[in-house]
């Protein structure tokens, strides 16, 4: 049996000293989407069911363009930031640093996809 002081028990396990900033971000992109999101359901929902030709017309002009787009990448970084929690919390060693990488190589490659079938539609 060991006698170890409560200190001893907990040494090591301390702060990580970024849980502040990570639930600020968090707290920033659910504001950002939760105003986007009437904005882009105000543009995308009468493409529903549209003919080609008006979704690129309607996303051909700026400002759609640029709020379906900010959507996307906003979007998608908080749900980088919501999986990595997920990632660390029910996922121990080695393979959690493979699923988080695996996760950020996913929605960042999500946006940048997005983006560039965007570009494509309004240029």
């Amino acid at each position: 049996m060991q006698y170890m002081t409560d200190r001893k028990r907990v040494e090591g396990l301390g702060s990580a000293k970024t849980g502040t900033h990570h639930f600020w971000t968090m707290t920033v992109t659910s504001v950002a989407l939760l105003v986007l999101l009437p904005f882009f359901l105000a543009i995308m929902g009468p493409l529903i069911g549209a003919s080609h030709e008006d979704v690129v017309a309607s996303l051909g002009r700026p400002m759609p363009a640029l709020i379906v787009a900010a959507f996307l990448v906003v979007g998608m970084h908080h749900f980088r930031l919501g999986v990595t929690t997920l990632i660390e919390d029910y996922v121990g060693g080695l393979s959690r640093k493979i699923w988080i990488i695996a996760m950020t190589i996913v929605s960042y490659g999500l946006a940048a996809a997005g983006i560039v079938a965007l570009a494509q539609i309004a240029l």
